[in-house]
C-alpha cells in the first residue's frame, strides 16, 4: 500500500492493545487520533 497524503481518511485497522484487547481506529471515529509506530521498539539499536 502506497503512504497516505496528510488529510486522506485512514483506512480501518485492528490491533492489539498493551492488555491484550482488540483495538480498532473506528473506535476513535469523530475523535482526535494520533498514530505512532516505534518499529525499533524493543530492539537493542
Amino acid at each position: 500500500m502506497p503512504p497516505l497524503k496528510a488529510g486522506t481518511v485512514a483506512p480501518d485497522f485492528t490491533l492489539t492493545s498493551h492488555e491484550g484487547a482488540p483495538v480498532s481506529l473506528s473506535d476513535y471515529r469523530g475523535a482526535p487520533v494520533v498514530l505512532a509506530f516505534h518499529p525499533a521498539s524493543f530492539t537493542g539499536g
